[in-house]
């Protein structure tokens, strides 16, 4: 418990003291406020744009294709690394396709989708499903792949079916990855969101990020990085808190 509220102290104490750098540092070295602003500045300027820029309608817009993205990408990336995961010849047949698809740059795909859809909200949720889908998919397959072959075989002696081995043993098997593949991707849709938005948005932050850009306006950026910043780290804490519940069976090392 002492531990515990000492890590806290900590992690409050560098906060405010980043926070005290912020806003000392920039004038101190004399940074232009359009290089650098100070947290005054930023604050300021973050009242603005909840004022005059519609800013909560941008936070909504991103949070809802941060999140909607990440459910639609993790489902299709479970359900193939599943499906290739059950079929050896398939796996064989598709993986270089799939590693192909990975080796690309998911946001390269981002001007390809806006001359498809045109500037709508369609391209950067596609880029999200793109740069979530894959570390669901592999980590999955991964899992499927290293399933302890006794239990498998033990299963078969009990003439359990193939969809029965799959739900008593291959499944229970595979959910720590499956997991760690969620938190991995609930990082990279907030990236996905931010692409789309930069590349051909007219709504979210990631498009106040080019407006302010455009604007010299460095304080507008700022909120917008940092907004996005917490849009990820509560989608993050939220799996967190699941797989707290889903894992609850396996034992902690002790600190």
């Amino acid at each position: 418990m002492i531990r515990k509220h000492g890590i806290k102290l900590t992690s409050v104490a560098i906060l405010i003291a980043v926070l005290v750098a912020w806003e000392v540092l920039p004038t101190a070295l004399d940074v232009p406020r359009f290089i650098i602003p100070t947290l005054s500045d930023s604050l300021a300027e973050l009242q603005r744009m909840w004022a005059n820029e519609g800013l909560l309608g941008h936070i909504l817009s991103t949070a809802l294709y941060t999140v909607l993205g990440f459910l639609i990408g993790s489902l299709l990336g479970a359900v193939m690394g599943y499906l290739l995961g059950m079929s050896k010849f398939w796996e064989k047949v598709l993986s270089p396709y799939i590693l192909a698809l990975q080796i690309a740059p998911k946001v390269a795909f981002a001007p390809l989708f806006i001359m498809w859809f045109g500037y709508n909200s369609m391209p950067k949720l596609l880029v999200t499903v793109l740069i979530v889908f894959f570390p669901v998919l592999v980590n999955v397959l991964q899992a499927m792949r290293t399933v302890d072959r006794d239990l498998v075989n033990l299963a078969r002696a009990y003439n359990l079916t193939r969809l029965g081995i799959f739900w008593k043993v291959e499944m229970p098997s595979t959910v720590p990855n499956l997991m760690a593949g969620l938190r991995i991707a609930s990082t990279l849709a907030v990236i996905g969101v931010t692409v789309g938005e930069l590349v051909g948005g007219n709504t979210g932050l990631g498009y106040l990020i080019s407006y302010g850009g455009g604007q010299a306006n460095a304080a507008m950026v700022f909120n917008a990085i940092i907004l996005l910043t917490v849009i990820g780290f509560l989608l993050y804490v939220v799996l967190e808190r699941i797989e707290e519940r889903v894992l609850h069976y396996l034992p902690k090392a002790h600190q």
